[in-house]
């Protein structure tokens, strides 16, 4: 049995399809990435999986039973637009929202000193959430959202604002979540921390579900004719060559794509002779950025964009 499982979720604002016919199963103790592009309808998804918006067809089951009130309980909602009050104070806050979970007292004020002690806030406490940083209020969202122990993490968009250090910081605690056995959605459109983070995922485009599974399965099924390089010269001389299908540079390294699988040792052959210093040669190797570009990316190469939620 699956911990989540979205059946033929639909949302529409007037003529506008938000999501359409989405399903995907969320499997127990993983984290689950609903990747996408901004406005491809994540957050619309999310919305109707916390019962903010009522779907106009499907259902979200947990573990096996319709979603409901006890769910919200059992949740920590992390959502895009964050909603903290400005003039409370920072401890008061967390403590806030935890006691709204049902939890109280000496032992939650020590994990919420314990939380900002690790996101280096703890000389902060009695600050009025006003006075913080943009960057500093999203981890004090972050921390109200995990404080009471939810067994069933959602995060929308969670690296938004947030620095590299705090970045992996937030990282480390959701791997920590993951080894407690909580079951984490993570909505982002950063492929990157989806590839890394994440054990299972559904790649959303126009409010359609295009791609879900594992993330090893989806690597394995994508990875076939590609291969990723770090180089130094120049391969100018690839383009136009008959094994080569897409060349895609992501800076520090290429992702090329070949007509058939076999032709890797060509390809490494050609390198080699033409003076390339190849650093780093993975055949078989995809980002899931390069994937999403072949899934999606024609309307983004085209300089069109939806409007998605």
């Amino acid at each position: 049995m699956y911990a989540l499982e979205v059946k033929s979720l639909t949302k529409r604002f007037n003529a506008i399809t938000a999501v359409d016919d989405a399903s995907f199963e969320v499997p127990e103790g993983s984290i689950f990435g609903l990747i996408g592009r901004n406005g491809a309808g994540k957050t619309t998804t999310i919305r109707m999986m916390m019962n903010i918006y009522m779907p106009d067809n499907g259902e979200v089951s947990l573990r096996g039973v319709k979603v409901g009130q006890d769910f919200k309980n059992r949740v920590g909602y992390l959502p895009e637009e964050r909603g903290l009050y400005k003039k409370m104070k920072v401890l008061e806050t967390l403590l806030y929202f935890a006691e709204i979970k049902g939890k109280s007292g000496r032992e939650i004020q020590k994990k919420a000193e314990y939380y900002l002690k690790r996101f280096d806030l703890l000389d902060r406490k009695l600050s009025k959430v006003e006075d913080l940083s943009k960057g500093n209020q999203q981890k004090i969202q972050f921390i109200a959202t995990i404080l009471h122990d939810p067994d069933f993490v959602i995060l929308d968009e969670p690296f938004s604002g947030l620095d590299p250090v705090n970045t992996n910081l937030l990282k480390d605690i959701i791997l920590e979540m993951k080894q407690k056995g909580k079951v984490i959605i993570l909505s982002t459109h950063l492929m990157d921390f989806a590839e890394k983070l994440c054990d299972h995922l559904a790649m959303i485009d126009y409010g359609k579900i295009i791609l879900k599974g594992s993330m090893k399965e989806i690597k394995a099924k994508y990875s076939q004719k590609n291969v990723s390089v770090n180089y130094e010269g120049d391969i100018a001389f690839l383009k136009g060559n008959p094994i080569i299908e897409k060349i895609e540079n992501f800076g520090n390294t290429t992702g090329i794509r070949l007509k058939e699988a076999h032709q890797t040792q060509q390809l490494l052959k050609a390198l080699v002779e033409r003076n390339v210093t190849v650093k780093k040669f993975d055949a078989n190797d995809i980002s899931l950025h390069e994937i999403f570009i072949e899934l999606a990316g024609h309307d983004i190469e085209n300089g069109k964009e939806d409007g998605h939620a």
